[in-house]
């Protein structure tokens, strides 16, 4: 632009202005032209002239000695409409910010209520360590019911017994003291449950001798055979479910065996060991062992054991080592258990695994190993089978087979099986609360039918049962607690 040329922005006009010349323009326009008249004149504005530096315009002088300019003028309409936009939007956020920091406040709370039940429940957990045993509400119920079935077999007994009454009034009254102690100890939350469940046991002796003695005016229970021994025509019935406890590894883990180790060489003795399985149903890999049963009610003196090819809970404890199903395989592996080291694993021939042929409500047990007075069983189907159950006698030390029997008991439709005296009795589910030994097959003789023994539960799904020859017990796994069963025998042998 020329010395004497200028442009000047003003609302509400434009100038474009040069020496001694004006031009104007509405604010509406955003550019324009015009022609102006060359002067060489001062370069400073002259007298009345206005100069003002504004940034949303721009201006300059073409060739011609025109003057050009462009301008960009704000919208001078008010937005009302976007404001109140903005204002109700805002408002809205707030509410919610409100809101959210009602429920922050509220959180704060309930974390520093939750932070003092867990220091409370550590202080608890610390003191019941200390005090090597934990027993629950269940435990004090469980021995209730104990009590209440001896005082309804002595009620039985005062009105059948001949003769003088006073050991049966003496019992009653010991009865009445168990009950009463029984209410102070679980007031009193001091956990002494194994001094009451041996109490109890005896009682049960000596309820037990007092109802043989009762003489013609009943029916006596035949005697039970020698320990070991298979003098006897087969199962009879089964006691009443004594809960021994919880698994050690708490209630979600529903899934796995226990039992004791029986040992041709030393029948009485032999550990206590408990198999659970992991939360899937199907790994075996943590074991535990106790010496003594009293180890394992008191959870203590336990040695705990992990393997890493576990399947399955048809685990069982032979001659102080475990067979086991090999994960993810037909095979069998043999454990010892002084080192926790597989020595032999031995391929079943022809055995259908990994969930082919379980038994019903349980996964992960086409393979299910037994012991019973013969040795070690295993228990399984085949392709070749159709389903139906197949019993194999097992070299205990190789693990090869020895022997095997076909059955017509299809094996999905059953829950569970066990072997006592080469004899297989297969079990199924009547309901929620009883299981029935359905059905046997007698390796001996070749024989098979059918049965109808019930065996009530404390829980809904049995998932394993395994015999003890010497205690002659079943050892039942119910939902993750531990059970036994007393076994009634015929006294005639079939």
């Amino acid at each position: 632009m020329s010395p004497g040329l200028f442009c000047l922005l003003g609302l509400p006009f434009l100038f474009c202005q040069t020496t001694g010349s004006l031009w104007t323009s509405s604010p509406t326009s955003s550019s324009f032209s015009d022609s102006v008249f060359s002067s060489s004149s001062s370069s400073h504005p002259g007298p009345g002239s206005v100069s003002q530096s504004l940034s949303n315009f721009t201006g300059f002088e073409d060739d011609h000695g025109t003057c050009q300019c462009s301008i960009v003028l704000p919208d001078t309409t008010f937005p009302v409409q976007r404001v109140e936009r903005l204002e109700l939007t805002a408002h809205v956020l707030s509410q919610k910010f409100e809101k959210e920091l009602s429920k922050v406040r509220e959180y704060v709370q309930l974390i520093s209520v939750y932070e003092k039940k867990l220091s409370n429940l550590t202080i608890r957990i610390e003191i019941m360590e200390k005090d090597t045993i934990s027993y629950t509400e269940l435990d004090f119920e469980l021995i209730k019911m104990e009590v209440k079935e001896m005082e309804k077999l002595i009620v039985q007994l005062k009105g059948s017994f001949v003769g003088s009454t006073v050991i049966v009034d003496q019992l009653e009254v010991e009865i009445r003291n168990m009950t009463l102690l029984v209410e102070k100890l679980e007031t009193l939350d001091k956990n002494n449950v194994l001094a009451i469940r041996r109490e109890i046991l005896a009682l049960k002796t000596r309820l037990k001798e007092c109802e043989a003695s009762k003489g013609d005016n009943g029916p006596v229970s035949p005697p039970p055979p020698a320990p070991g021994s298979c003098g006897h025509g087969g199962i009879m019935n089964v006691s009443k479910p004594a809960v021994v406890q919880l698994n050690w590894r708490g209630f979600a883990y529903k899934y796995g065996a226990w039992g004791r180790d029986y040992s041709p060489q030393n029948p009485e003795g032999g550990l206590y060991w408990v198999a659970p399985l992991n939360t899937d149903g199907r790994i075996l890999e943590y074991y535990r062992l106790h010496k003594t049963l009293d180890d394992l009610l008191l959870y203590i003196n336990a040695q705990d054991y992990r393997i890493t090819y576990g399947q399955g809970g048809g685990t069982v404890v032979y001659n102080n080592y475990m067979y086991v199903n090999w994960y993810n395989t037909g095979n069998i592996a043999k454990i010892n258990l002084n080192n926790n080291r597989a020595e032999v694993t031995q391929t079943l021939p022809n055995a259908a695994y990994n969930n082919r042929f379980s038994y019903a409500n349980v996964g992960w047990q086409d393979i299910d190993l037994a012991v019973d007075e013969q040795g070690l069983w295993v228990i399984y189907s085949t392709e070749a089978s159709t389903g139906n159950m197949v019993i194999s006698k097992l070299n205990d030390t190789t693990l090869v087979v020895l022997n095997t029997w076909y059955t017509r008991q299809y094996k999905p439709s059953a829950s569970n099986a066990f072997m006592i005296c080469g004899v297989l009795y297969a079990t199924r589910t009547l309901n929620t609360k009883a299981e029935e030994i359905f059905y046997y097959y007698d390796t001996n003789t070749g024989r098979e039918g059918r049965l109808a023994i019930t065996m009530q539960k404390m829980q809904e799904r049995v998932q394993s049962i395994n015999y003890h020859p010497i205690e002659q017990k079943l050892f039942v796994y119910n939902d993750g607690y531990l059970l036994n069963y007393d076994l009634i025998f015929n006294q005639k042998p079939k």
